[in-house]
């Protein structure tokens, strides 16, 4: 049986976990709470946005002077992976790794190469046998527009440069607190939205200087705003995953606090009875000595 100092240690030790799971679950919430009005924030500038390029497309076509939007034969890819800097949000690093790790063995024949955004992608793929070009971790806990920026500047550079002929997204999208889904999704070459561009509501404006000089100005814009657009996303769908992750753990922490404590019960009434038992015999012997 086991020992009833031992017993009270484990539960305890069990509470002890239980308020720091609980206390991560609260910050998690304030944090998710913060990215999802940041979110909310920038979607009338970002929809804006895509309408503008949609409606300038749709005037005067894909031409060979807007060339973020050319495509070329796709030889080399680039797999920007979006993980999170921490543990401790359940399946949410280990689902966008597999998606990634899974995206590679779909170019067999073409030549891949990670952007690793998060510390964890990072830890994997390190020890894999995958070509990682970039990386940016640690930044999650101050994240702003300035490091969409940065990933958006680096990804322009190595794509006109033509070091890459296509280059995809794998993220975890926010759905709600409880469900996240993974995404790949292409960024370069761009397309704009269909559904826009075929929109049968095409007024011409007067545009200085010419469309397709602003087209050229707009979508690296619009696409540093799609990366803060991802990174919002990911980040809130990390905090919504963490804290789930964390409601789970202090729940079974006091299930487990419960059963230990029943089994503490038992084990010091059995303790009890057997002391009893033995004072009974003593007594018991004595008398018939």
């Amino acid at each position: 049986m086991a020992n009833l100092r031992e017993i009270r240690k484990r539960i305890d030790s069990v509470r002890s976990t239980q308020q720091i799971t609980k206390a991560m679950k609260m910050v998690a919430a304030a944090k998710l709470r913060k990215a999802q009005e940041n979110i909310l924030a920038f979607r009338p500038y970002s929809y804006e946005l895509r309408e503008l390029i949609a409606h300038l497309t749709a005037l005067i076509g894909y031409t060979a002077e807007i060339p973020l939007m050319v495509k070329r034969p796709v030889q080399k890819v680039l797999l920007v992976v979006v993980t999170a800097d921490r543990g401790l949000c359940g399946a949410f690093n280990h689902n966008i790794i597999r998606r990634a790790y899974e995206r590679v063995q779909e170019y067999p024949e073409t030549e891949v190469e990670l952007f690793l955004v998060g510390r964890k992608g990072l830890e994997f793929f390190k020890r894999r046998p995958v070509t990682i070009n970039t990386t940016k971790i640690n930044f999650f806990n101050d994240l702003n527009f300035n490091d969409a920026v940065e990933i958006t500047n680096t990804i322009l550079n190595l794509y006109q440069n033509q070091y890459f002929d296509r280059v995809e997204f794998i993220y975890n999208e926010f759905k709600s607190a409880v469900q996240q889904n993974v995404i790949v999704e292409q960024f370069l070459p761009f397309v704009p939205d269909e559904e826009l561009v075929k929109s049968p509501e095409q007024v011409d404006f007067l545009y200085e200087p010419d469309k397709q000089t602003i087209l050229n100005e707009v979508i690296p814009r619009h696409l540093r705003v799609q990366t803060w657009r991802i990174l919002l996303e990911s980040n809130a769908a990390e905090q919504g995953a963490r804290m789930t992750a964390m409601e789970n753990a202090t729940d079974n922490a006091e299930e487990m606090v419960h059963q230990l404590t029943i089994f503490y019960n038992r084990s010091r009434q059995a303790a009890i009875t057997t002391e009893i038992s033995e004072i009974v015999s003593g007594a018991e012997a004595l008398k018939e000595s």
